[in-house]
């Protein structure tokens, strides 16, 4: 009688791991990394549901339960902040969710390998500078005083605005110049998924007499389909996490009104207050990982019924 596959597999994954050890051991660090930095966290969670003193420590805080889930449900800051944070993901899912499709469908249809090149150059090249280089890039070029946009503005006779302090112009600025930023990197995924098409597709379309959109329409855009809904799925995921390094460096009193998100939030009343209110930030933060998962689960619910992709 043979040995059931189970006990086989149980018996020669040493025997792999003896063989291969130099694989296994280059994954110790990353282990270890997420160990220490992601599953170690979760300890801490458990101040979300106590009255944290840091005298007392964790275990010695007394237990309060829900009190402060309750008290972010109920204060006047939940609509406005889960408003904000729900409108500018929104948005920003929107606008850059199908612009590096449209790249990489662009840049695999570019014959001159040298001029697609260029452009995966200067588009890939804004992704390696900082975040708070960015932010200030913008501060320079929208100054009220000595911006370039406000020097054209006043050459045709119109006065200074201030962009970075009107409320108006917030979001439209974050999103944007995450465009910027991102647009060319975000599209290497999907040049990838579009490498990995049979050519001889496009060579039977050719010879049927399609021209290049319908290409695109019928072989390209239906090979990138999983990857696509894959990635929008995940983006789902993070719909209540926001950029929290821009925002809070964009932020400031007159733009608060649109700006006040739950990272920024959490980031105010739990480090940045007089009184630091450690178990209020954490519900907070649990409050919204929570409701994240859920979002992800949904948006991958509705991707295998609707489009007969998921991500699990």
């Amino acid at each position: 009688m043979s040995e059931p596959r189970t006990a086989r597999a149980a018996v020669g994954l040493p025997r792999r791991m003896a063989r291969c050890w130099q694989l296994y051991l280059m994954l110790v660090p990353t282990l270890v990394y997420v160990v220490i930095f992601l599953y170690g966290p979760l300890y801490g969670l458990q101040i979300a549901f106590k009255n944290y003193s840091v005298a007392r420590g964790i275990l010695g805080s007394p237990w309060v339960g829900l009190k402060y889930f309750e008290q972010f449900v109920t204060s006047y800051q939940f609509w406005p902040v889960i408003k904000n944070t729900l409108i500018l993901n929104g948005y920003e899912l929107i606008a850059l969710f199908p612009l590096p499709i449209v790249l990489s469908l662009c840049l695999n249809a570019v014959r001159s390998r040298g001029y697609s090149r260029a452009v995966q150059l200067i588009t890939y090249a804004p992704h390696f500078i900082s975040t708070v280089v960015v932010v200030g890039i913008m501060f320079m070029i929208l100054s009220p005083q000595s911006g370039l946009v406000n020097q054209a503005v006043q050459l045709f006779g119109g006065e200074p605005i201030d962009f970075m302090s009107e409320p108006g112009f917030f979001r439209h600025l974050y999103v944007w110049s995450g465009a910027w930023q991102t647009l060319g990197w975000s599209a290497i995924i999907y040049l990838a998924a579009l490498a990995g098409i049979d050519p001889q597709l496009h060579e039977a379309a050719r010879m049927d007499g399609a021209n290049i959109l319908r290409r695109m329409w019928h072989i390209d855009l239906p090979g990138i389909m999983p990857v696509a809904i894959t990635l929008l799925v995940l983006n789902m995921g993070s719909m209540l996490s926001s950029g929290f390094e821009k925002v809070l460096l964009m932020q400031n009193p007159l733009n608060l009104e649109v700006s006040q998100v739950i990272d920024t939030y959490v980031y105010e009343i739990g480090l940045n207050s007089a009184i630091p209110q450690f178990s209020y930030a954490s519900a907070i933060g649990l409050f919204k990982s929570v409701i994240a998962l859920v979002m992800l689960v949904g948006a991958n619910y509705l991707a295998r019924r609707i489009a007969k992709q998921s991500l699990f």
